[in-house]
């Protein structure tokens, strides 16, 4: 993830957790403006009353979180913590104290382990570098995931960077702010300006999201602007507007990620109210549906129960008062209008049901009364959610001393599951010991920061479980997206094979080989992944041809496979190194070809007999014609359904290469969501994966 300049970042175990990180530090070089929203709990934590009344403001240096302890409805003595760690932190890095902020997040009513924090400050200011991740991850607590994005934009011809990370899974509810989020630029804006965004910004996203209805006593959002770019001082109606809409969909995508990670949740629920006579009802009428637990039951149940949709809307819009019928609504589910002209309209129920259990459900509510447009986001309510909260106090053992040490007996339903699934695990260790997994890396995976962290991990553990991955990725959507930006040009696609020119294929490749394999590699190695960067055309890797379209459409600089160069990848392997390959391939004419990944891929999986070839992609998996999920596939069959004509587009790209996988030996093929963080390492090692498997 790109970070703005003049911003390092640290995270660390100082004690207050078992193993896990759980002190993080924000650190600018420069002194900068801040902007907050705080929580409006009565029952605010220590580190958020320390900091009302100081902020916004200038000359703040840096912010200072904890894990696994809130500091909360811990009286003076909490405060008084708050303000020697601040002393602490502002000794390690050799400035005032009054230019740290702190936040903490985790068991409410203990004090925090103040000598441990204090005692870890030196080695956590020494551990500063540009990458994020440590911090990310230093301030979770029940999050499945990290959370963090990035934005560009030009002020005054210089490139400005917005970035943000957060946490956030349970204990949430629309008011003000709904989770710990830091957000810090390098733009040049005063505190009153930065303070007047943030709060709109925050209205249009965190104010907009609902996972429990239950508000912290710590949230807390920062945003910190030093002006290391070098930008002029953002003062440009039209600058000013291009940063806030930057600002708002870096909060809108942190919102968006707490609800996919909220507590137990298995899917994302998107609800979108219009037609309301203006915003601020549209966004309460949309809340009061993405909270209502019967609507969030109904959707981990991929139940399209239209009527509690309404029921919601109505019971909120009765107790407010407010002009509206909801006779007069139409309601869509997924794209399917269930509800319309006062009565049921719901036509096709199992297509809907099979299109519910995917990782989003969007709901949609027209009231045909007004202007007033808003989206608001949750999650479903499964059976995890009671078990991570019915006993949280006891599984998280809360010590008199501040620490935290957290028993799963309740969550992993005591030794006998822990023992079944380690003995599942080790045993997929075992069997994939030493055996290679191609991994073609595209798709939703490749964009969103913390998707790409997830992944990045997964390769890692991968590695350290005795697997051998081999990751060839894509980049279409960048790929078109500068094609655009270069030359206004729209990408034509036959076949789901992008028409590449002897002009466009020169952009491929810087797109392919300069950008994406480059920060693929440095996003990898972040961590122990030990990754080397390989682009198709070296040492002869990819030899290629041009591909002629199945009806003999010149499709240009497109190339076929025609050999792999598999030495070269053998000496990688060899050496512990994960190869990353960008589908670049040279032709006998000297000349570069575009060759898709998906082929790209299975060319190399049969090269080195792949014990399996894996695809990211941008749905579930495989999908029959009723839309359900296709668990598992033989290669007779998936070759029927393709001859059919009933697989087309892009999917029918990916089922040829995976059958011609299957045909040079290479032994199974997963087709998997790579919008699900660490479906990797689920579809690979337990036997409850989450996407299509191909057998041969």
């Amino acid at each position: 993830m790109r970070v703005p300049k003049g911003f390092t970042f640290a995270g660390m175990n100082a004690g207050i957790k078992a193993a896990r990180r759980d002190l993080a530090l924000v650190y600018s070089d420069a002194p900068a403006a801040c902007a907050a929203v705080l929580t409006a709990n009565k029952a605010a934590a220590a580190p958020v009353l320390d900091s009302k009344g100081r902020v916004p403001g200038t000359g703040f240096r840096a912010i200072v979180a904890n894990s696994g302890n809130a500091n909360a409805l811990t009286g003076p003595e909490g405060l008084e913590d708050v303000r020697a760690i601040r002393r602490a932190a502002g000794k390690a890095l050799g400035v005032d104290d009054g230019a740290v902020l702190m936040a903490s997040t985790g068991v409410i009513g203990v004090r925090l382990p103040v000598d441990k924090l204090t005692a870890a400050m030196p080695a956590l200011v020494q551990a500063r570098g540009v990458a994020v991740e440590n911090a990310a991850e230093a301030i979770m607590t029940t999050d499945t995931r990290m959370k963090l994005t990035h934005r560009l934009l030009t002020v005054g011809g210089v490139t400005v960077t917005i970035s943000a990370f957060a946490k956030g899974s349970g204990m949430i509810a629309p008011e003000l702010a709904t989770m710990l989020a830091f957000i810090t630029t390098d733009a040049t804006v005063d505190p009153k300006t930065l303070q007047q965004m943030l709060q709109r910004a925050t209205q249009a996203s965190f104010n907009s999201l609902t996972i429990d209805g239950d508000m912290s006593t710590n949230d807390a959002v920062y945003l910190l602007a030093n002006g290391a770019a070098g930008a002029p001082p953002l003062r440009d109606k039209l600058e000013l507007q291009s940063f806030e809409d930057k600002l708002t969909s870096i909060c809108v995508e942190l919102a968006r990620s707490i609800a996919e990670d909220g507590e137990g949740a298995t899917k994302l629920v998107d609800v979108c109210v219009k037609g309301a006579a203006d915003v601020d009802t549209a966004r309460d009428l949309a809340k009061s549906v993405a909270g209502s637990n019967l609507v969030k039951a109904a959707v981990f149940g991929a139940d399209p129960n239209w009527g509690r949709v309404l029921a919601a809307l109505g019971a909120r819009a009765g107790a407010r008062g407010l002009s509206v019928d909801p006779f007069a609504a139409t309601v869509t589910v997924q794209g399917q209008v269930v509800y319309e002209g006062g009565r049921p309209a719901l036509a096709d129920v199992a297509t809907l049901r099979a299109k519910m259990r995917g990782p989003e459900v969007k709901v949609e509510v027209d009231l045909h009364g007004g202007p007033g447009e808003a989206t608001a986001w949750g999650c479903d309510l499964s059976y995890d959610y009671v078990k991570i909260n019915a006993d949280y106090t006891s599984l998280t053992n809360a010590a008199p001393d501040g620490t935290v040490a957290k028993d799963d007996r309740l969550t992993n339903y005591g030794p006998s599951f822990k023992r079944a699934l380690l003995v599942e695990a080790l045993s997929y260790i075992a069997k994939f010991k030493g055996k290679r997994a191609v991994i073609k890396y595209g798709g939703a995976a490749m964009v969103k920061d913390a998707l790409k962290a997830s992944f990045a991990r997964d390769v890692n553990l991968l590695r350290s479980a005795g697997l051998q991955p081999i990751v060839v990725h894509g980049g279409g959507p960048e790929i078109s997206k500068t094609l655009e930006k270069l030359g206004g040009k729209k990408s034509e696609f036959v076949d789901g094979v992008r028409v590449t020119d002897a002009d466009d294929v020169k952009v491929v490749e810087m797109v392919l080989t300069g950008k994406i394999n480059t920060e693929l590699v440095s996003l990898l190695n972040q961590g122990s992944a030990h990754a080397v960067g390989v682009s198709g055309k070296d040492a002869g890797l990819l030899r290629a041809k041009r591909a002629v379209g199945k009806d003999g459409r010149d499709l240009g600089m497109v190339g076929e496979v025609t050999s792999v160069n598999q030495e070269l990848l053998e000496v990688l392997l060899q050496k512990d190194y994960v190869p990353v390959v960008s589908p670049v391939g040279l032709g006998d004419d000297g000349e570069g070809y575009n060759i898709n990944a998906d082929t790209a891929a299975a060319e190399i999986a049969v090269a080195l007999k792949a014990e399996k070839l894996i695809y990211l992609s941008d749905v579930a998996g495989l999908l029959d014609g009723a839309g359900e999920l296709v668990t598992e596939i033989g290669a007779t069959d998936l070759g029927a359904r393709l001859e059919s004509g009933a697989i087309k587009g892009g999917m029918a790209v990916k089922v040829d290469a995976a059958l011609r996988a299957i045909r040079g030996g290479v032994a199974s093929v997963h087709f998997i969501d790579g919008r699900t963080p660490h479906g990797l390492v689920a579809e690979l090692f337990t036997d409850r994966g989450i996407g299509t498997l191909i057998k041969a």
